[in-house]
């Protein structure tokens, strides 16, 4: 058989420039045609081998093609691709199932969708459903999707591409330590990003908001790990108030942070989860899930076409199987540790890295210019010889200066060694 012929960057290129909206942009100045992944690789157009440290921006979590997952798609899809949930199967109402058993607290019933937006969109309408009150409290620089709502609840400028936002909603201060939005500092602060939240209440909205929404971590803010206390006092005031609690873990979901969600390590049960990504590894699967209190206001017909189908609840099943399995949770955390640990000492040498942060495998490196403030260009610049170098790695962070790492929860000790070693010798070219 004949070796596949691709197209190259350029095509795609100039592809995407006449049958793609310009809204979609790509990483890298001079970007690759992806066309193979294994586990924690991908290779090119070019046959050349890259170490994945970002996951499809948080989705691979269990490795790219997981064979043990793949065998169990692959029988599915030969077997009932699809019906619609409206019609009964099996794989849906036992993802669900070990859904409950795998969440915190008492969430209990899911409705599966397809996407991460659907799933924030579905977690604010349930909440409006419950409380019967549509104003939303959300936290600047946090992200929640490209639907209408979601992008209306988003506190980041260049993903709120709506004109004609939707009304009554109230942004709180994000608990961006490293650059406080309140000027304080973290060892005197006394959580004032969580009480301006009760403050937001009692001035600007009717008194009992209907949701609260918050990535547990704000991943596209540049990795924004709350200090501790800061949900815990979130859900002291949301209770007294009479609004439902909305934890996103569209990104932090299913072990990436050490705990199957991040929300765990700070012992909080929300009142309603959205997830999606790494739920399907790949496969187009999101789900939002309340206790059986909340959930049960839901009655009128709701279904979703895609939502749940055979082939992505076998996907669900099959990665919530691997994660216990395979241990990710620990590795987990034992490689963050490891990543953090070294970042830190990278950042002693090269005053470019201003901070380190994050827990388990989401971790950001925020690069700074010598009065602090964000180096953008200088991120880009590192993230396309690390490419180059044979190393995907992300970007995030309001002024885009934030390098992110989100890679397969399967990665090594080696990998990670070999990131390390591999950043040194470029920042130290490059003077950083």
């Amino acid at each position: 058989m004949a070796e596949k012929k691709y197209i190259g960057p350029e095509a795609i290129i100039e592809k995407k420039k006449q049958y793609i909206m310009p809204c979609l942009a790509h990483f890298y100045q001079h970007p690759r045609e992806f066309v193979k992944g294994s586990m924690q690789y991908l290779w090119d157009s070019e046959g050349r081998k890259y170490l994945d440290c970002y996951a499809g921006v948080s989705v691979i979590n269990c490795g790219h093609c997981n064979p043990e997952i793949n065998a169990k798609v692959t029988k599915q899809v030969n077997t009932l691709q699809h019906v619609c949930n409206i019609y009964l199967t099996e794989n849906f109402v036992n993802l669900a199932e070990k859904l409950a058993e795998v969440t915190p607290g008492n969430l209990q019933k899911s409705f599966f969708c397809s996407t991460g937006s659907e799933a924030t969109e579905g977690a604010l309408l349930l909440a409006e459903i419950y409380t019967g009150n549509a104003e939303i409290l959300a936290l600047r620089q946090g992200l929640h999707g490209r639907t209408k709502l979601g992008m209306s609840v988003t506190g980041l400028q260049m993903w709120r591409t709506d004109p004609n936002p939707v009304g009554g909603i109230h942004f709180a201060p994000n608990p961006y330590c490293y650059r406080c939005p309140l000027g304080k500092k973290r060892e005197t602060c006394d959580l004032a990003c969580a009480n301006a939240v009760e403050d937001i209440i009692k001035t600007a909205t009717s008194g009992h908001p209907g949701a609260y929404i918050a990535e547990s971590i704000q991943g596209n803010a540049g990795i924004v790990v709350p200090p501790d206390g800061y949900f815990q006092r979130v859900k002291e005031i949301c209770e007294q108030y009479g609004t439902l609690f909305i934890s996103d873990e569209v990104q932090t979901g299913f072990a990436r942070t050490g705990k199957m969600f991040a929300i765990e390590n700070w012992g909080v049960t929300p009142d309603i989860l959205a997830c999606a990504k790494a739920l399907g590894n790949g496969a187009p699967i999101s789900a939002f899930i309340a206790s059986a209190k909340v959930a049960d206001a839901y009655t009128r017909p709701g279904a979703s076409t895609l939502g749940g189908n055979p082939v992505s609840s076998t996907a669900g099943l099959a990665v919530l199987e691997y994660i216990e399995q395979h241990h990710l949770k620990e590795n987990a955390l034992a490689r963050g540790k490891q990543l953090r640990a070294g970042l830190r000492e990278l950042q002693k040498k090269h005053p470019v890295i201003g901070d380190v942060r994050g827990l388990g495998l989401m971790d950001g490196a925020e690069f700074i210019e010598k009065d602090g403030s964000p180096a953008a260009e200088k991120l880009d610049d590192v993230l396309e010889t690390m490419k180059d170098r044979g190393f995907i790695i992300g970007k995030n962070g309001a002024a885009r200066n934030v390098m992110a790492f989100q890679p397969p929860l399967i990665i090594t000790e080696e990998n990670i060694n070999d990131i390390l070693n591999a950043l040194d010798d470029v920042l130290t070219e490059k003077q950083l």
